[in-house]
């Protein structure tokens, strides 16, 4: 008895049916995507971070009580001087460490490695960590500038001029934090760069040659600005915006060779 073949008669051809033949496509990664989700991961883990919170609540602090209590009671202090001091040492100091705080927290808890297997690429972390900073840092601009008292034109190259200020200095931060093994060792390592970049403007005023150095430094744009508003803005943006180039250079360079070490 013979047995009924259900498949193809051997030595027909096969019929083509001119039905196209689906493909298995990999899904297509949106870039928006791994933005917004670093972006809400780095928002939920601030408010865990101590460290990365505090200057973010301590420096505004200290320019609204020293505002009040110091410099509207005496003839002999400027208005606003607290509040260019402080602005000033955030965007250039405090702002730079809790950038490397948070990015250390990252390597340390291998969440870094994690992202890299995903297929974060460097970008796409920098947008999603530095533009939560950016954030909330541009939100404390605004705060100083209500301090202040400024309006119009003054608060226009003020928040301009923090804003961008603020950006070199989530950046560089970034890139502190992504050459650190941990939290202990971005402080080491973030301090002496805070130090450098937030107080030479300070020194650079009292010594010719230190501020000739200075000028390359986006910290001293912030300084020649918040302390002069009549000064051209043109300058500043552009040694800001160079700086800022550098560091992001810096930043993908560093996230490609630690992100899966890290």
């Amino acid at each position: 008895m013979r047995m009924k073949c259900r498949g193809r008669t051997p030595g027909r051809p096969v019929k083509k049916t001119g039905r196209p033949v689906k493909k298995t496509a990999h899904p297509v990664k949106k870039t928006g995507r791994p933005v917004r989700a670093v972006f809400t991961k780095q928002a939920k883990d601030m408010f865990k971070n101590p460290i990365a919170l505090l200057p973010f609540v301590i420096f505004p602090a200290v320019a609204l009580i020293m505002t009040v209590l110091v410099a509207k009671g005496s003839d002999e202090i400027d208005d606003n001087m607290f509040v260019t001091m402080m602005a000033g040492i955030f965007a250039g100091f405090g702002l730079l460490q809790s950038a490397a705080a948070i990015i250390s927290e990252d390597i340390e808890h291998k969440s870094l490695r994690y992202l890299v297997m995903a297929g974060v690429k460097p970008h796409e972390y920098l947008l999603g960590t530095g533009g939560f900073l950016f954030v909330a840092a541009t939100v404390v601009s605004v705060i100083f500038g209500f301090i202040g008292g400024f309006s119009g034109v003054e608060l226009l190259k003020f928040l301009t001029i923090m804003v961008t200020g603020v950006a070199a200095s989530i950046v560089l931060g970034l890139t502190v934090g992504m050459l650190s093994k941990n939290q202990q060792a971005a402080a080491a390592m973030s301090m002496p760069a805070a130090v450098i970049i937030g107080f030479t403007p300070m020194i650079a005023g009292f010594n010719e040659t230190v501020e000739k150095f200075a000028g390359v430094l986006y910290t001293q744009q912030i300084n020649v600005i918040v302390n002069d508003f009549s000064a051209p803005l043109a300058k500043p943006l552009l040694v800001i915006a160079a700086n800022i180039a550098v560091f992001a250079v810096l930043f993908g360079v560093a996230y490609k060779k630690k992100g899966l070490r890290g």
